[in-house]
């Protein structure tokens, strides 16, 4: 029988009109100890159409990308503290 577990990331924006900026923060909610987060921001250019869905997007797709190295980074640390090698994982 196939074990299967369950992981969830909620992502939290923050936009900053007067800073034309959009901040995100991705937090992955795992079964064990694993608690990580990834942060993105999106910058808009003072002649840019105002558009809060686009900053919304690559601030969060920032933050997701951020939280996936992290995790990668968390995976190759655990496999290090097992085999007591140096390990390099790729993205």
């Amino acid at each position: 029988m196939a074990a299967t577990r369950r992981w969830s990331v909620d992502i939290f924006i923050d936009e900053h009109e007067d800073e034309r900026i959009t901040n995100a923060e991705a937090r992955l909610h795992t079964n064990d100890k694993t608690h990580l987060v990834g942060h993105g921001s999106a910058h808009r250019h003072p002649e840019d159409a105002e558009v809060a869905e686009i900053g919304d997007e690559l601030a969060a797709a920032r933050a997701l990308s951020n939280l996936s190295h992290e995790l990668i980074h968390a995976a190759a640390s655990d496999i290090e503290q097992i085999t007591k090698k140096h390990v390099h994982l790729k993205s």
